[in-house]
């Protein structure tokens, strides 16, 4: 059984930074484009950033240029994501998405297994 595990929300002040951590298992990570998406409450879940599966490529949704990285350990197992300079409007369930063919896409729907959510919040 897959299982994708995130961790590392909480609540920040405005300005600051967070990393998120994504741990997956019951499959090797490297069968997957790894992704980050967020999700307010009554919204659409929307990209944020992929990496690929050896960590060279990576794609940026364009609010999340300059502020958001994403890196992976595959001897981890692990996927992160690097916040900073944060926002109150960051402040959203982050997931964490894996896609086991192609290349990756910024399309929730070609993902194929999903963590369960953290919570970020950004305070003003």
């Amino acid at each position: 059984q897959v299982q994708l595990v995130e961790s590392g929300g909480g609540l920040v002040q405005s300005g600051g930074s967070l990393k998120l951590s994504c741990t997956v298992s019951g499959r090797p990570i490297t069968d997957y484009t790894m992704a980050w998406f967020r999700q307010a409450p009554g919204k659409e879940r929307d990209f944020v950033v992929r990496i690929g599966r050896a960590g060279r490529n990576r794609y940026h949704a364009m609010s999340a240029r300059g502020r958001f990285t994403i890196s992976r350990d595959n001897a981890a197992n692990s996927v992160y994501l690097q916040m900073s300079s944060l926002k109150p409007e960051d402040t959203v369930i982050y997931y964490c998405a894996g896609q086991d063919s192609g290349y990756g896409t910024d399309n929730a729907k070609d993902y194929d297994d999903w963590g369960q959510g953290t919570q970020v919040t950004v305070s003003s």
